[in-house]
């Protein structure tokens, strides 16, 4: 049993560390800015930091893929659906075959080798707080970060007679086999340069990683591919990946590095002066918001992989809370998290690592407006809004309507539509827009002002609405035609079909909320649309149905729950307002089966259970993640259990389901504690945001429940707690301290 270290105080970790390095990839510790990720194993006799890029997707010859012509057999579909053809949409297409979108993979690995030592007092630990990853052993110690203030990656190796070889490797799992690569190797002042060029096979485009190696001591010599250092004290190493066609120019870049050094170049606080700026960054955002659920510190001091084999104990969820906090914020920069984060050490990504739109990006990201993590939100927002002209495309073409269509995949360079077959019609999924932009939504209701890019987009898909509703059914109400619910399809009919509650959830919302953003005859006509569309089906079980048109029959054993988005993230369906509804929700979650047990389909399954108030299913989803031996002892995830793919659903969800349990808001409504687990009655969960712009931290235990609400803005709002509610009136810049009474 492992002590609590004598120099930490009692109190959630806020890292992990482990005994031994990783043996394999998925288990290497991670840092990252955004932009640039490192995968550290932490051998002390061949260390291996495996470096990942965002921008770096293999060419697969989708690059130029446009979305299909089919807007001129849009309107012989319609008919056929609504005549009750169910196979119709099997047609919507221009029979191309199955094209994935380009495939994420690594850059290569930065590699040290020393004359091997016996392993003595070894530790291996991921700093949360400053994104640093340590390895101890024998007198020597390596740290390696990710610079959130100058993007590059920062390794940093102390010895008292340092020996090393160095070196940039490209021979990765998958790494194609006629890749062209290029080494150099120069020394310099500081003591060597060394670059690593990679040409994509049959293309122009290629890759460029530079280091820059600063040596302290000893003596330094080129040894192609890499260098050799003899005797030194330290070694800096500095790191930049770029993405270009043609040649880049190596110089240039080791230039820009050595600007990064101070005045002094070999200093010895070179290192802790490119720590402090980064740190300055990193850490006041990963600790805006702590969860301490009052573990054991006995638990807390117990490495990560001690920690999985206790699944049921809070210092895991406290653990798991701080890891999934601090590689979603690493992962998020110049794009938001991919299917893989923003790392992988094999070029054969599940799914091309690519963004899935249509669940698992948005489950990612869900805790970042009420954690306080603005950067995922803006990460988010460069993602879509850099896409925008592809999404005009996607609409004129698929269905010759003004306004905006979102893919369901996306490789970070195109929002084309191209990624689709009959069982997967992705191109037929009309609520994407909607479902992508509610998170910046949510960001501005959470800031209290509103992003005016935002709202242009916003009235891009009342546009697209505009000119798709044209079709009513016998009672006149709308209907969505053709319609999708990812990625399941009607027990009865064919995947392509009619009213998926997934589409009217979004239809109603993204014309709402168009109609919020732009006040004037715009949001007349928008908001009487949306009336227009039909209700929800509540089907034979009392269940919420996933298709509501008459007729089609549900399929319950899915991974996606797509047609309970009124419940999560819209506040469409509620407990409060739309009890009913509600409780025709909760019947169909109750019937949703877990089909392949992926990790994203059981903590959606928990987002939506929070809504609904029913603490033991939360419960119950969440024991399913943390015994199905979903984690790597890195702390990032798997897609199924026994960690099969590796994948960030489960790591960057989960902290949004721990807070959903624990606090909900709207614009006018704060609900405290819905669906707290009886397996957590004590904790803390501090600094989160609300929607209607207030702080508020909580403090539990069995005899008693606290809020401390800090309001930026004066206005009442409903409060809902277990006691029932009642209005609470709220003054800018008065806190406002509730007692809560015992569980």
């Amino acid at each position: 049993m492992t002590a609590l270290p004598a120099d930490r105080e009692p109190g959630p970790v806020h890292g992990t560390w482990e005994p031994a390095p990783a043996a394999r990839w998925e288990d290497a510790f991670l840092s990252g800015n955004g932009t640039h990720g490192a995968m550290v194993f932490g051998d002390p006799n061949d260390d291996r930091v495996i470096v990942n890029h965002h921008a770096l997707v293999r060419p697969n010859g989708s690059a130029d893929a446009r979305p299909p012509a089919l807007a001129g057999q849009l309107s012989d579909v319609q008919d056929r659906l609504l005549a009750g053809d169910v196979t119709a949409g099997e047609d919507f297409t221009d029979g191309r075959p199955p094209l994935w979108v380009q495939p994420f993979h690594p850059a290569f690995q930065v590699r040290l080798r020393r004359p091997a030592v016996q392993r003595r007092a070894y530790r291996r630990e991921a700093d949360f707080t400053t994104g640093v990853v340590s390895a101890d052993c024998g007198g020597r110690r390596s740290e390696v970060f990710v610079s959130r203030a100058d993007d590059v990656v920062v390794q940093y190796v102390t010895a008292s007679d340092l020996t090393v070889e160095v070196a940039l490797d490209h021979r990765l799992p998958g790494a194609p086999s006629d890749l062209a690569v290029g080494h150099s190797s120069v020394l310099t002042p500081e003591g060597a340069l060394l670059t690593l060029r990679a040409r994509y096979p049959g293309s122009d485009l290629a890759y460029t990683g530079v280091t820059l190696a600063v040596v302290t001591g000893g003596r330094t010599r080129t040894a192609l591919p890499g260098l050799r250092v003899e005797g030194a004290r330290s070694l800096l190493l500095l790191t930049r990946v770029r993405r270009h066609t043609g040649e880049l120019d190596a110089l240039a870049e080791a230039h820009e590095l050595r600007a990064l050094l101070p005045d002094s170049g070999v200093d010895v606080d070179a290192y802790p002066h490119l720590l402090a700026r980064h740190t300055a960054l990193h850490r006041p955002a990963y600790l805006r918001t702590t969860l301490d659920l009052g573990a054991d510190d006995t638990e807390r001091a117990f490495p990560g992989s001690e920690l999985l084999r206790r699944p049921k104990g809070p210092a895991l969820l406290e653990r798991l809370f701080a890891a999934g906090r601090h590689h979603l914020l690493s992962a998020s920069g110049t794009l938001p998290p991919r299917l893989t984060g923003l790392w992988t050490g094999d070029w054969d990504t599940a799914w091309s690592g690519a963004f899935t739109t249509d669940a698992n990006l948005n489950l990612q990201t869900a805790s970042a407006a009420a954690a306080a993590l603005p950067e995922v939100t803006e990460a988010h927002a460069a993602l879509v809004h850099g896409q925008l002209p592809d999404w005009r495309d996607n609409a004129r073409t698929i269905f010759g309507t003004r306004g905006v269509v979102a893919p369901a995949h996306t490789d970070g360079e195109s929002g084309h539509i191209y990624h689709l077959s009959r069982e997967y019609p992705l191109h037929v999924w009309t609520a994407g827009a909607d479902w992508l932009l509610k998170p910046l939504v949510d960001h501005d209701e959470t800031r209290g002002a509103r992003d005016p890019r935002l709202a242009d987009a916003l009235a891009e898909v009342a546009y697209f609405y505009e000119d798709f509703l044209t079709r009513t059914d016998e009672h006149g109400h709308l209907v969505i035609v053709p319609s999708y619910s990812p990625e399941n399809r009607p027990a009865n009919a064919s995947w392509v079909t009619l009213n998926a509650a997934m589409d009217l959830s979004a239809a109603r919302h993204a014309l709402r909320t168009a109609a919020d953003y732009h006040p004037g005859s715009d949001a007349e006509r928008w908001r009487a649309l949306a009336d227009r569309l039909p209700p929800h089906r509540v089907n034979a079980e009392g269940a919420l149905a996933e298709w509501a048109w008459p007729g089609l029959d549900d399929t319950y054993d899915h991974r996606h729950l797509s047609h309970l988005y009124g419940v999560w993230p819209l506040d469409e369906i509620n407990p409060y307002d739309t009890p009913e509804l509600a409780t025709a929700a909760h019947r169909a979650l109750e019937l949703r089966g877990a089909e392949n047990d992926s990790a994203h389909g059981h903590l959606h399954h928990a987002l939506v259970a929070a809504r609904l108030r029913d603490a033991d299913r939360v419960a119950g989803a969440l024991g399913n993640v943390l015994a199905g031996d979903f984690f790597h002892v890195s702390l990032m995830s798997g897609h199924y259990p026994s960690r099969h793919v590796y994948n960030a659903d489960a790591a960057h969800t989960l902290p949004a389901v721990l807070i959903e349990m624990l606090i909900q808001s709207t614009p006018e409504r704060l609900v405290l504690f819905p669906a707290l687990p009886t397996a957590c009655p004590t904790g803390q969960l501090r600094g989160v945001r609300t929607r209607f712009g207030a702080e508020v931290d909580l403090t539990w235990s069995p005899g008693e429940r606290t809020a401390v609400i800090r309001p930026a803005r004066t206005l009442r709002i409903d409060l809902r707690t277990s006691s029932g509610a009642r209005p609470l009136s709220l003054r800018a810049g008065e806190d406002c301290v509730l007692s809560l009474g015992p569980q």
